[in-house]
């Protein structure tokens, strides 16, 4: 097949959604499709330059996007979208693709209306909740412990005044454009032939909180991850030699309250860790951190942000996950991650945590910060669990998770729409 594939993120500089994107469309090829990636690069003199990753021919769609509050996000979205359907239009004209499959908030309406435009099937991946709210979060406030019922304009008027400060009144004139471009989203959305949600807590908000999407066949399928790359280099020692003989626990991660790590020095406090924690990462969040960290007496190393193979090294290195998220997770890349490196994890139970982590299986949930400690104190104090769970972890990776599982499934969705 011929796989057009438009997205937000792409390697060699992008987050976990750009990573399982390469993912899927390296799987797509090993099973003999040919996969022609666009990105849009808002921001970016406009017109077309062409990348290369990986033998994958990239074309970057550089677009104006205004650094201005709001002015910015319409034109990464009502003007984005018109301009990239034109050009995914005259891609679909010149070449003869099977499948369109967007992959994020900026790419997935085009993806959709330049498919229907040329009667190609149109594949959407829903990785977090911008279908469902326009901050894509679902919290009200940035103190990440509230979920947001639905996006009303009272709700909006709320998640607005954190998010722009002193001067919140002045952007309470935006609320009419954020409920239209809500609603054009989950409108464009609806006409996709096929939505794939990647956790079932995703789907569950589609169908919830979005009716829009009632008659839209929604298949939940995860983000697609290369077990053995990642396995690969674990092997090799991390570049902090003083870690490699001691046991330790870590978080990887944003230092954010959405991510519960206000949480952290209690709960290994709590817990009464011994071991040392070490935190990579970094985020508004930090300098509490370190305070709190400093007055608990608690061995806590704070790396920043590491490159992608350097935080994998430490995770692998690691003898405990601690995840706090407080916020409702989508799919989170750092639990798969654990969970293929035989890395026994305490999270909190939110969100798509899951469908990646099982019960007193593959890890332990909680739902209190002090149900987290106490996880964290068994985890602390039973070798055996740590291998149980480890071990476990491994292979619901491997059979539920691993690229070649993952585009199986995609592809048969593929044939199925192709087909029909």
């Amino acid at each position: 097949m011929n796989i057009l594939i438009p997205t937000d993120s792409f390697p060699p500089v992008c987050g976990g959604s750009g990573w399982s994107t390469y993912e899927l469309a390296r799987g797509l090829r090993a099973r003999g499709h040919d996969v022609t990636i666009v990105q849009p690069k808002p921001g970016q003199p406009a017109g077309i330059r062409h990348g290369d990753y990986d033998g994958f021919r990239v074309h970057h769609f550089g677009v104006a996007a205004p650094n201005i509050p709001y002015v910015r996000n319409y034109f990464k979205n009502e003007r984005l979208t018109r301009s990239l359907v034109a050009y995914l239009g005259s891609l679909l004209q010149d070449t003869r693709y099977d499948i369109v499959h967007g992959q994020h908030v900026m790419t997935t309406m085009a993806a959709i209306d330049a498919a229907a435009a040329a009667g190609v099937p149109a594949v959407a991946t829903v990785r977090d909740y911008w279908p469902v709210c326009y901050w894509s979060d679902l919290l009200h406030t940035r103190d990440g412990f509230e979920l947001c019922p639905e996006c009303t304009t009272a709700n909006m008027r709320r998640c607005i005044r954190p998010r722009a400060g002193r001067l919140w009144p002045m952007a309470l004139p935006m609320i009419p454009y954020m409920q239209s471009n809500l609603a054009r989203k989950r409108s464009g959305l609806a006409r996709a032939d096929a939505v794939i949600a990647v956790s079932h807590r995703i789907a569950e908000d589609l169908r919830t909180r979005a009716p829009e999407l009632a008659a839209t066949r929604i298949e939940i399928i995860p983000n697609a991850v290369n077990v053995g790359s990642i396995r690969d280099v674990a092997r090799v020692p991390s570049r902090d030699a003083h870690l490699a003989e001691r046991l330790y626990a870590v978080y990887v991660g944003k230092l954010a309250p959405n991510k519960g790590t206000s949480h952290l020095v209690e709960v290994i406090a709590r817990a009464d860790l011994d071991w040392p924690l070490i935190v990579v990462g970094d985020g508004p969040d930090r300098r509490v951190l370190e305070a709190a960290a400093k007055v608990s007496g608690r061995t806590v190393e704070f790396m920043g942000w590491q490159d992608r193979d350097e935080a994998t090294r430490l995770l692998a290195g690691a003898s405990m996950l601690i995840f706090p998220s407080r916020g409702p997770e989508s799919l989170s890349r750092v639990l798969i991650e654990a969970s293929a490196l035989g890395v026994p994890i305490a999270a909190m139970d939110t969100g798509g945590t899951r469908d990646i982590v099982e019960p007193e299986v593959t890890g332990l949930l909680s739902t209190t910060p002090e149900g987290l400690a106490a996880d964290v104190r068994r985890l602390r104090d039973d070798a055996a669990l740590r291998q149980r769970l480890g071990e476990a972890a491994r292979k619901k990776i491997e059979r539920e998770f691993e690229s070649s599982a993952v585009v199986t499934r995609i592809e048969g969705l593929y044939q199925d729409l192709a087909r029909r």
